[in-house]
């Protein structure tokens, strides 16, 4: 079922059942008046009869009927009965009605001094008069049909009100359901069309304050996002068929080679060596391949306190121990008198591929492959600076040095994927970190890490 379907069924039940209650609710109001309007009648019409009666001694009881049959006034099925204190008949208005009463209708009255009942469809009304010390019980009863017409009168105009009424709000529940969901269908059409394709095409924000708007807002924030993936995975593919074709291809020639020439066991031997050195290139290749793609399926589920320090020291010794030409300093730009102040939380390997990748780049890109590492913190954050004084990076790649397999210009000659500072960025983002860069060709460059200490990332979380 659509959901402008959905709301006029709802918003028609919600409606017409509150009209239901507003004419229920008219309905008891104006019989409980009409009831309680019609026993006041005939107190009234008990106590005159009674007066005219027992206190007028010029009226007997047979003038007293004569009155009530030509009284212009008289109620529809009027009868009024006097009985004396032993609950004997002393009057009778007329003959020709009846009202079913007994001896027990009789005490509740002398009981509870005033009754309104009913007797069939008639009004009955009992009372006590009471002159000279005698109480006598006076029994009014009529039809009242002027206002039971009124009441039947009103039932028909209710009803035929409540299925206007009820029919009005369907059609205005379809109209207005139809308006409000007006832009929800262009959606459809508009995301029916989108495909990979076309990534660009977006939704009409309209004002942007209803919830249709923010709805709009979100799914274009979202087509941003896919559209941003779907380029870099684009990119992804690009780079790294390129990168392994040159490999391959060049494995592909040594091996047509080895296989058409006759060539010496030398020759075979020198073969041999080039098709290690691009198979070495390959593993490396998907080594990097492996490490862009393995930041997004690791979670920081298991992060632990780690000193920041530790860290770095651990990337030193296993860059030098596999490098012993680089030379690497480590510094701190204030003494850490709370270990506190530089403790992160983490995941002690990725951080670890952090400085490793940032400090081989610095040691690998300047010619005494040198690199000085800071160690700062201020406030609730810790900060690691790692300068090196190499080729720089020129303004116009700085903001796509981030980017998977892009090398700046001036990089191309040495060796390299482009991989690492991709990877760098990824990990420091999961860490809720942040990477920065300064160069300036022909001077060097410097990476500004900076990571929530330990004690912050427990308090946002």
């Amino acid at each position: 079922m659509k959901i402008q379907t959905k709301i006029s069924i709802l918003f028609s039940l919600i409606v017409g059942s509150l009209l239901a209650i507003f004419s229920f609710i008219v309905y008891q109001i104006f019989a409980e008046f009409r009831e309680q309007e019609y026993y006041d009648r005939l107190k009234s019409k008990a106590i005159t009869t009674a007066q005219l009666l027992i206190k007028v001694d010029e009226i007997d009881r047979n003038l007293l009927k004569i009155i009530d049959k030509n009284t212009l006034t008289a109620l529809i099925d009027e009868k009024v009965l006097v009985f004396d204190q032993n609950n004997k008949l002393f009057y009778s208005s007329l003959d020709d009605h009846v009202i079913h009463y007994g001896n027990d209708l009789l005490e509740r009255v002398r009981r509870e001094k005033y009754v309104e009942t009913n007797s069939g469809d008639n009004e009955v009304v009992g009372l006590i008069y009471e002159l000279n010390q005698q109480k006598y019980i006076i029994l009014a009863s009529a039809y009242d049909k002027f206002g039971r017409s009124k009441m039947e009168n009103l039932r028909k105009t209710l009803f035929v009100g409540l299925v206007f009424g009820i029919v009005v709000t369907i059609l205005l529940g379809i109209f207005f359901a139809g308006k409000a969901l007006g832009p929800v269908n262009q959606f459809i059409v508009q995301i029916s069309a989108i495909s990979a394709n076309n990534l660009t095409e977006r939704l009409d924000e309209r004002n942007g304050k209803d919830e249709i708007g923010l709805l709009a807002t979100a799914f274009n924030k979202m087509m941003y996002r896919l559209e941003e993936s779907f380029e870099l995975q684009k990119s992804f593919v690009s780079h790294a068929s390129h990168e392994l074709r040159t490999p391959l291809a060049a494995l592909k020639s040594e091996v047509e080679i080895s296989l058409e020439e006759k060539l010496t066991l030398t020759q075979h031997k020198g073969i041999l060596r080039n098709i290690s050195k691009d198979i070495n290139r390959l593993i490396n290749l998907t080594n990097s391949l492996l490490q862009i793609v393995k930041p997004f399926k690791t979670t920081l589920s298991n992060a632990q306190k780690v000193r920041i320090d530790d860290v770095i020291f651990q990337a030193q010794d296993d860059l030098l121990l596999s490098r012993p030409e680089y030379k690497i300093l480590v510094e701190y730009a204030q003494d850490p008198e709370d270990e506190n102040n530089i403790t992160v939380l983490g995941e002690e390997n990725l951080l670890k591929t952090v400085f490793t990748n940032l400090i081989d780049n610095a040691c690998k890109y300047s010619s005494p492959h040198q690199a000085l590492v800071v160690i700062d913190f201020k406030n609730d954050m810790t900060m690691i600076s790692i300068q090196d004084e190499g080729i720089g990076i020129p303004n116009e790649d700085v903001s796509s040095i981030f980017q998977p397999f892009y090398r700046s210009k001036n990089a191309l000659s040495i060796s390299g994927f482009g991989v690492g500072l991709s990877v760098c960025k990824k990990i420091v983002e999961m860490h809720r970190g942040k990477i920065h860069l300064t160069s300036t060709p022909n001077q060097g460059s410097t990476f500004t890490v900076i990571f929530p200490n330990a004690n912050a990332s427990s308090d946002t979380k």
